[in-house]
């Protein structure tokens, strides 16, 4: 039986933590610095953008694929447990505003028929009708996804966390990693400032904080740290058909229906100053947002703000999205992260995946891994 130690509690090493939990024997640790989904998890608004997505090949639409069909068995797992994980399965709404773009969208409805996925392309009279809050004069045609979905991200981090700790996992928080012990091409231990914990396998999983650990490894890992920052309305009353609220994407800007009457609206994509590691947001950025969300849902100018919010995203520089790879010249090292904009979505593939490298890393008969752009 093998000792584990994952670095980092956001929804991509809790969900890691629960995976393994439930189908390894493996005696299982992880370390947070701070408490689970405090970070960009912490951040998010959870918005499983799979099927509405435009990749439809390759590594990143497989690992899409992966998490869509793991979701209602992961959920329904997490009930099982007695972890009810607030979700909204009632799909996504794309609003479409550029008539040039529909032949896309109708090649990607093809596409998806084919890939046994469904995709619906409503008129604008159709979007009126199942949305009556928002504005379709300007709208080409509505693109619904019935089977993506939106999941608390902090609420699905600590159900998965508590749950793999009703399997045996043990956490730590207020772990911050300071080292690592090293015998040749293996990592022997992690140190903490007060303790060293004993590992035959490390995955490391802490977002931006990967790029340090990485580096402590010989791992080159450079993550631009990408701010995003939206808004938390209350309304007077629910927006539209209280029967049917999926969230609404308008240009990338989304309309998340939160329960209570309460909307989330998100969110910017701020790239830092070449060099700067702690961006801080942009109040002009968040203003674009709001004004970007009333143009389509005028009726937000009813609601009440109760909050802003921001995070940073680890996104991968010189590498795709996500990197879930071994660890450079480390035979028992994995790197699980930098899934910039698409944790919540990626957490269930990125910890099969992960799940499937460990077979490899803590066979001592293996060679070293070499270093792949991704998995």
């Amino acid at each position: 039986m093998a000792r584990l130690v994952i670095i980092g509690c956001g929804v991509v090493g809790a969900a890691i933590a629960y995976e393994l939990s439930r189908t390894t024997p493996h005696t299982i640790t992880v370390l947070e610095q701070h408490t689970p989904a405090e970070g960009a998890t912490g951040a998010a608004l959870g918005i499983a953008m799979g099927v509405i997505s435009h990749k439809v090949k390759g590594r990143n639409w497989r690992l899409r694929e992966t998490s869509l069909r793991r979701y209602p068995t992961l959920l329904a797992e997490l009930a099982a447990l007695g972890q009810l994980v607030p979700n909204n399965a009632q799909g996504i709404l794309s609003l479409c505003f550029d008539a040039e773009k529909l032949p896309r969208w109708q090649s990607l409805q093809e596409i998806r028929q084919r890939q046994g996925w469904q995709l619906e392309i409503w008129s604008p009279a159709q979007v009126a009708a199942a949305c009556p809050h928002l504005i379709v004069d300007q709208v080409a045609a509505g693109i619904y996804s019935p089977q993506d979905l939106q999941i608390a991200p902090t609420a699905l981090t600590q159900s998965l966390i508590t749950a793999a700790q009703q399997q045996g996992v043990e956490l730590q928080t207020d772990a911050a990693v300071v080292g690592f012990e090293r015998e040749g091409d293996r990592l022997r231990s992690v140190q903490t400032a007060i303790h060293t914990y004993p590992a035959d396998g490390v995955i490391i999983t802490a977002g931006l904080g990967s790029e340090r650990l990485a580096d402590r490894l010989g791992h080159a890992l450079p993550l631009m740290p990408v701010l995003g920052q939206g808004l938390r309305v209350q309304m007077p009353e629910v927006l539209g058909d209280a029967s049917f609220q999926p969230v609404i994407n308008g240009d990338d800007v989304h309309l998340v229906p939160m329960g209570d009457r309460v909307y989330g609206v998100a969110a910017t994509v701020e790239f830092p100053p070449e060099g700067e590691r702690s961006p801080l947001p942009q109040q002009a950025a968040l203003d674009a947002v709001w004004q970007a969300a009333l143009a389509y849902c005028p009726a937000l100018k009813s609601g009440q703000i109760l909050s802003t919010w921001y995070g940073l995203r680890p996104r991968p520089q010189g590498q795709a999205a996500p990197v879930i790879q071994p660890i450079e010249g480390i035979r028992n090292g994995i790197l699980a992260t930098g899934h910039y904009r698409n944790g919540v979505l990626l957490a269930p593939a990125t910890a099969l995946k992960v799940q499937e490298l460990l077979q490899t890393c803590l066979d001592s008969d293996s060679p070293i891994p070499p270093r792949r752009q991704g998995a």
